[in-house]
């Protein structure tokens, strides 16, 4: 299997997350940020993440998404995840990995496993404490879980 991994970090925990999910993925496996992104050639998996920034993704990650529209090819799996505060008063703006699966819908595909959220304690992070051991754990379940 082939897997890509791309990210936006603002604080590093974005980033550190996408390391640790990409330690998760069965297979060959590249992380790269959103910006330095190229052409994606026989890619099985496609995880997206991003920092919830004023509810939504990041500006690279609308870029990256822009620039694959109608690019990816059928049948390739697709997980996304975020990392977000647990305030309550976040919620009323929504969330990245939320509008990311719905990006992906309007494209033509579901993601093979629901959005994964990974908190961090404030704007800044640090990511709160078992974050790394859940996104380890979501990593594996998405590869059990992906369509053949």
């Amino acid at each position: 299997m082939n897997a890509l991994i791309i990210y936006d970090s603002m604080y590093g925990n974005t980033k550190t997350i996408a390391r640790t999910i990409a330690e998760g993925v069965t297979g060959n496996v590249k992380i790269i940020k959103a910006g330095d992104v190229r052409p994606m050639d026989d890619v099985n998996l496609l995880i997206v993440g991003s920092p919830t920034q004023g509810g939504r993704y990041t500006k690279p990650i609308a870029a990256f998404l822009n620039e694959i529209s109608g690019k990816i090819k059928k049948g390739t799996n697709i997980a996304v995840f975020d990392t977000r505060m647990p305030s309550t008063w976040v919620k009323i703006f929504g969330f990245a990995a939320n509008k990311l699966a719905d990006y992906f819908k309007k494209e033509g595909f579901d993601t093979v496993v629901a959005p994964e959220f990974l908190l961090v304690q404030s704007a800044k992070g640090p990511l709160m404490d078992g974050e790394r051991e859940k996104a380890m754990l979501w990593a594996k379940n998405t590869c059990r879980t992906m369509n053949p």
